[in-house]
């Protein structure tokens, strides 16, 4: 289910895959305007994990800070190289998860 955003954000990618598995892909990012906590103008969350709610992967900015989710628990925080160095990390993990 999708939340339609503000008139001053706009919807850049907004993706979920349902895979035989059990696994779910969901890819949200939004242009924002540019603030102290977007400073980029980009907010993102880009999940990999299951139907039932449990996170395997997750990239997002949504409290300001870049954080990156892991199964284990793991929250850490990464140096933001921009949105397709981002992109690029994570399919390239979630592409680890599927084989």
């Amino acid at each position: 289910m999708s939340m339609e955003p503000d008139d001053d954000v706009h919807v850049l990618e907004d993706t979920e895959r349902h895979f035989a598995d059990g696994a779910v892909l969901r890819v949200r990012v939004l242009a924002v305007p540019t603030s102290e906590k977007f400073p980029d103008g980009v907010t993102y969350r880009l999940h990999y994990g299951t139907e039932d709610g449990t996170t395997l992967l997750r990239y997002d900015n949504s409290h300001g800070d870049h954080e990156r989710h892991t199964s284990d628990g793991l929250d850490d925080e990464y140096e933001f190289l921009g949105h397709d160095a981002v992109q690029r990390r994570f399919w390239n993990e979630g592409e680890q998860y599927r084989e």
